[in-house]
């Protein structure tokens, strides 16, 4: 009690070290940097604390992705292309995202689900478009999705007059609503190429457009047109979102850096409409380099936990990677005309600990705001996670722009960790909540891209995911049908 009393009295004093008592009893000295700080921006972070405690939750059932048998996978019969010469062409398909109604439940039209999705010929890296899928609602089977090509013509970017739209290499992924006057309004990123001589850099940009749709002959939809094709945000200044110039457009580029802005995730709110994203922290809200290591905000958990991890941190090969990564899920507000109104503060960071948490998906259920959100193992730089470990994320909140807590006391809610060669690894993981009930889908994409000559990226089984407040489960023997985005006619 006496060392107790010491140690308490201490650490209200300005001293060059923290005194600690050992498990042994004894007392330790840690030095303190005169580098060291804590400072959050007023962001909720994603702590390496947390990070560190997760893998303690590796192998659980409630977070576990279920077990997929791998000879019931099937390439999904509608994703072919023909070329101009006649070829057909298998397709792979990976992230997806369905219309919505602004609840984040699967919206219906005209008595069809439609799913918008990135897709490509397995040959060719840079055939990543975004095509549009629809099947009757009533329907769950793989086979009942037919595909009516993709969203955009190859004009359609210069069309639209749009300063960003012209240099449009690529459609990145988004999201997609079904609005009260009865539009299907998309969302997705706009990227560029890797183009040194332009000042691309791989470009990436929010963009909008309305869908028109129609039903033509034998119950088949098929795009009529798009209109109202513009772009929303691209970073800006750089201040609150690190923008393309920050990342790679200094006099040398450093190929470690990793630059988001994308997956644009459409919500409402009280009579305003935002936009979350993905994207990597700017200057004024803690942005990335060497002081970065020294911000006990980023680190979490106590002092003694700080400067042991700092330490490692520091003499590890990770050092230059935690350095940059300054991954976000940021938000803007946009107009009734989904154009930029407002960019606000990042809802979440992972400052130290990874460059990329990917498609944001955020929705209201029960007063409560749930923010997934995908992250790769071998994008962080956590002693512990290797790179074959694949994670979903969730956090929730009790207002859009409060904090947010991580769910299940660290952030886990869905891991695997299968080899990137297994037909059934799995990644994109997107929680579609329903109707009256606490179990949300959970979609995916399934094998990875030109992996093997037979087997194309695919809608992976969907299963069950229960939620209550700040916990949730994997649901036992959930296991739903390739790309089933509703329970309708489940039990």
């Amino acid at each position: 009690m006496k060392w107790k009393g010491f140690v308490k009295k201490a650490t209200v004093l300005t001293l060059s070290t923290a005194i600690l008592v050992g498990g042994s009893g004894l007392v330790h000295a840690e030095k303190k940097s005169s580098q060291d700080y804590k400072e959050d921006y007023g962001t909720s972070t994603i702590t390496r604390s947390d990070m560190k405690d997760m893998i303690k939750q590796h192998g659980d059932e409630d977070f576990k992705v279920p077990t997929f048998d791998s000879s019931t996978i099937q390439n999904i019969p509608s994703a072919t292309k023909v070329t101009e010469d006649g070829e057909e062409i298998k397709l792979d398909v990976w992230d997806t995202w369905p219309l919505q109604n602004a609840d984040g439940t699967v919206a219906e039209y005209n008595g069809y689900h439609i799913l918008f999705g990135l897709a490509g010929n397995p040959e060719n890296a840079e055939d990543t478009f975004v095509y549009l899928f629809y099947k009757k609602a009533d329907e769950n089977s793989i086979d009942a999705w037919e595909n009516a090509g993709r969203v955009f013509d190859d004009n359609d970017k210069f069309e639209a007059n749009d300063k960003y739209l012209k240099d449009q290499s690529e459609e990145w992924s988004g999201s997609a609503t079904f609005t009260s006057n009865g539009e299907i309004r998309l969302f997705y990123t706009n990227r560029t190429a890797f183009d040194e001589a332009k000042d691309l850099y791989g470009k990436q940009t929010l963009t909008t457009a309305q869908v028109n749709v129609s039903e033509i002959e034998d119950g088949a939809l098929q795009v009529d047109s798009v209109e109202d094709h513009k772009s929303i945000f691209e970073g800006e200044d750089g201040s609150v979102y690190q923008n393309v110039m920050q990342a790679f457009g200094g006099d040398e580029i450093n190929w470690k850096e990793n630059h988001t802005l994308r997956d644009p995730h459409y919500i409402e709110e009280n009579g305003h409409k935002y936009l979350v994203f993905e994207a990597n922290t700017g200057t004024d809200y803690g942005y990335s380099g060497k002081d970065s290591l020294y911000n006990q905000a980023y680190y979490g958990n106590s002092n003694h936990f700080f400067q042991n991890e700092k330490d490692w941190l520091l003499d590890s090969s990770q050092k230059d990677y935690a350095e940059l990564a300054n991954g976000a899920i940021g938000i803007v507000e946009i107009t009734d005309d989904y154009e930029l109104k407002k960019v606000m503060d990042p809802l979440l960071v992972s400052n130290t600990v990874t460059d990329e948490i990917e498609r944001p998906n955020i929705f209201k259920k029960d007063g409560k705001w749930y923010l997934f959100t995908s992250a790769r193992g071998s994008k962080m730089t956590i002693d512990g996670i290797d790179d074959e470990d694949i994670y979903m994320l969730g956090y929730v909140s009790n207002s859009l722009t409060g904090e947010f807590k991580p769910m299940n006391k660290t952030g886990i809610v869905l891991h695997h960790d299968l080899d990137p060669y297994d037909i059934t690894w799995n990644y994109a993981h997107y929680v579609i909540p329903q109707e009256t009930t606490d179990e949300a889908v959970v979609t995916s994409y399934m094998t990875n891209r030109g992996y093997f000559e037979d087997h194309k990226s695919t809608f992976a089984p969907s299963f069950k995911l229960s939620l209550n407040n700040k916990k949730s489960s994997v649901v036992k023997d959930s296991i739903l049908e390739q790309g089933q985005i509703t329970l309708h006619g489940e039990n």
